[in-house]
């Protein structure tokens, strides 16, 4: 007889055709021009990029976007323009018809073939038109869909001013005079407000902790969600990147803490660190009630706050949820790869019970994603459920022949392989219903587990209704 070997197993990381199944990044222009509200979005590339835009944002025609194509044409990409000119041109039509307080120029694969200087040309058209100018590389070569977000943000990092930069200018004193002489010259005449009273609700005493910044564009809703997740543990949060307004980028100095809601933005993470020499607090990221207690945790446990009433929190909205948990517990879910949001889902359906036995990601950057790795790793072990497989820019071709051997329950995918997938008897959830609907903190909970729930309760409602033997007749 020989010992059995108990050596927890690592997690399996395996790479295909290194090719992106995703979306085109030039979509983030989608919710960013949106969370940005005084923002303007120029995307640089031919009429393919603006056919794309036009199909995948059609949706929206009954509000007035805040973005626009610049469409190259053969002069354009035969060197017979000046670039300079053209975009001058373009952005004082902007500037003229929308005045933003910040323009964003995307560019697109075009642009990188043709070798387009636009970080060259941007600083000399923004001090002609007196406008910030945003250089963000979203082309489809290098990166898949939500990484869009990241490559923006990256380079809206750069521009956040530092302590030194808000002492710099007019001062708080004569501002503040300002403002009160405005207040009272709106409010002559009106209703006196009545004096707070010792009832009155205690205000939050903070811990005193490092300047805390989080990142990632989510709705305002979420936003304040999860601050005040943070505010309830004494963890003051002195801003959020991107804001509502570009003019209200959070001072980052040196030394002060960041943090990330959505594990595909590296590429901020790293700028933040390198450029700004901010500290990047390494957490699991806020989706699900485990994770969102745990990114909780890590980022007090960075400040050196101490937590109080986390467990309960998250077993109150495990109890709440019990309904929707115990339609997919037991059952398995394929991940193809899609959103780079496919480890942190994927963690939260083993802690729901489920088992998955593969996940497709498009990128892996295993730095920026070490803590929800080792959550993973975790939860498998306390779920007693098999570790996924991990694979990095999956082939699509090879994954069909696993799903049909495995037989999964639920696969998460693209929009292109949804259908083909159900015309063979296969439950399938787009994984770009993840990407915009609220699925981050305690509060959102059942709205994430009703996305995965639907598709099976759409199943059985069928079959209640006999639709096999109707389609069988």
């Amino acid at each position: 007889m020989t010992l059995a070997d108990t050596t927890p197993q690592p997690l399996e990381f395996d790479c295909e055709t290194g090719n992106y199944h995703t979306f085109c990044p030039i979509s983030c222009v989608a919710w960013l021009y949106q969370k940005i509200e005084d923002s303007f979005f120029l995307v640089i590339g031919t009429k393919t990029c603006g056919y794309f835009l036009q199909n995948a944002m059609g949706v929206m025609i009954f509000a007035e976007p805040r973005y626009a194509m610049a469409e190259l044409e053969e002069a354009d990409i035969s060197a017979q323009l000046n670039d300079y000119e053209e975009l001058k041109r373009l952005c004082e039509q902007i500037k003229r018809d929308r005045n933003p307080s910040v323009i964003v120029w995307i560019g697109t694969c075009t642009t990188e073939i043709i070798k387009t200087d636009l970080e060259g040309l941007a600083p000399k058209l923004e001090a002609d038109i007196g406008i910030p100018i945003v250089v963000a590389r979203a082309n489809g070569l290098d990166y898949a869909f939500t990484q869009g977000e990241d490559t923006v943000l990256a380079a809206m990092a750069q521009r956040c001013p530092t302590s030194a930069d808000i002492a710099a200018k007019t001062p708080v004193v004569e501002k503040a005079a300002d403002q009160n002489a405005v207040k009272k010259l709106f409010s002559f005449g009106g209703k006196k407000e009545a004096e707070p009273t010792e009832t009155a609700v205690e205000e939050t005493v903070y811990a005193d902790h490092e300047p805390l910044v989080l990142f990632g564009s989510l709705p305002g809703a979420v936003t304040t969600q999860l601050s005040l997740e943070l505010k309830k543990q004494g963890v003051k949060v002195t801003g959020w990147m991107p804001e509502q307004h570009y003019s209200d980028l959070p001072v980052i100095d040196p030394g002060n803490f960041v943090a990330g809601v959505n594990p595909f933005l590296s590429k901020t993470a790293t700028s933040l660190m390198r450029r700004r020499k901010a500290n990047l607090i390494n957490a699991p990221f806020p989706i699900g009630p485990d994770g969102t207690r745990a990114w909780v945790e890590h980022i007090c446990d960075a400040l050196g706050v101490e937590t109080h009433g986390l467990e309960e929190r998250e077993q109150k909205i495990w109890d709440s949820v019990e309904d929707y948990v115990s339609l997919i517990r037991g059952k398995s879910v394929f991940f193809m790869g899609d959103n780079l949001l496919e480890i942190s889902l994927a963690r939260f359906l083993i802690r729901c019970g489920m088992h998955v036995p593969e996940i497709g990601i498009p990128y892996m950057d295993k730095r920026y994603q070490k803590a929800e790795l080792a959550m993973l790793e975790r939860t498998c072990r306390e779920m007693n459920s098999p570790l996924p497989k991990i694979i990095e820019k999956p082939d699509n071709y090879n994954q069909l022949q696993r799903i049909h051997a495995i037989k999964p329950d639920l696969v998460i995918t693209g929009m292109a392989h949804a259908n083909p997938l159900e015309a063979r008897g296969i439950t399938t959830k787009w994984s770009v219903e993840f990407t915009f609907a609220n699925i981050h903190g305690f509060s959102n909970v059942r709205d994430l587990l009703e996305l995965v729930t639907r598709p099976m309760r759409r199943n059985e409602a069928l079959d209640s209704l006999g639709w096999e033997s109707l389609v069988k007749g």
